[in-house]
């Protein structure tokens, strides 16, 4: 049977990314897209039945979606880098270097789900359930909210050139041709330096100013996202 063989395996393997990144990043652009503008125009009263009822359900989609992407997704990568004979042949490819930052993106939105949006969610929904039972509200709630918002708005702009990459690295073989040391060093530098800035903006940046205010809009945050593969594929054509 084709689906045992090695390559059915892997087959396999890339369908449960497929399936599990479809739901991850449906469930962001929901979260973003929809989600959000609704909660800012609706009463306090619906606003609060839905955290209690809709967004846990919601966020159980969501980050065990991102998990089995984050970990099929790295099986993947790393059979890949197998298969050109290591990490060094690897990153003498466009593919290697196109998919690995697809990869690093991705890996930082992963982190973003489980470490920053779903403990700060957690925060808001338990506040939800309490204050629905006559409870205190819990003052930590509203910049716990606003935190997992930033964090999850940063996913959306990482999202935008993590799927540009993943594509272009079996769609865009050009994309990179020159593969010294010094470029590669650079290249990974570079990148590394943007993504940190942005995932720094994201943890401790203050929502609604400074870097942080083209991300309180859907558009300013899809225009952040556009840029940011825009200056991706300039290094790619500048450095590699």
């Amino acid at each position: 049977m084709a689906l045992l063989s090695t390559e059915g395996w892997l087959f396999l393997l890339r369908w449960i990314h497929f399936l599990a990144g479809i739901t991850w990043i449906g469930i962001l652009y929901y979260f973003n897209f929809v989600q959000t503008p609704f909660f800012a125009e609706t009463e306090p009263a619906v606003r609060g039945g839905a955290v209690q009822k809709l967004v846990p359900r919601a966020l159980w989609w969501f980050r065990w979606g991102a998990m089995f992407t984050f970990f099929s997704g790295w099986l993947i990568l790393l059979h890949r880098m197998g298969q050109f004979g290591g990490p060094r042949e690897f990153f003498t490819t466009s593919y290697g270097w196109a998919i690995f930052l697809g990869g690093a993106l991705g890996s930082f939105m992963w982190a973003n789900v489980w470490f920053v949006i779903w403990p700060k969610q957690k925060i808001v929904i338990a506040n939800a359930i309490d204050t629905a039972g006559g409870k205190p509200a819990n003052p930590a709630a509203a910049p716990a909210g606003a935190r997992a918002g930033l964090a999850s708005r940063a996913n959306v702009v990482f999202s935008i050139p993590m799927l540009f990459y993943m594509g272009a690295a079996s769609h865009l073989p050009d994309l990179a041709e020159t593969f010294t040391r010094n470029r590669k060093i650079a290249m990974g530098l570079v990148s590394a330096a943007i993504i940190l800035l942005i995932e720094a903006n994201a943890l401790w940046g203050t929502p609604g100013q400074g870097a942080v205010k083209p991300l309180a809009t859907v558009k300013g945050t899809l225009w952040a996202g556009f840029i940011l593969s825009a200056v991706f594929y300039v290094l790619f054509e500048i450095i590699l």
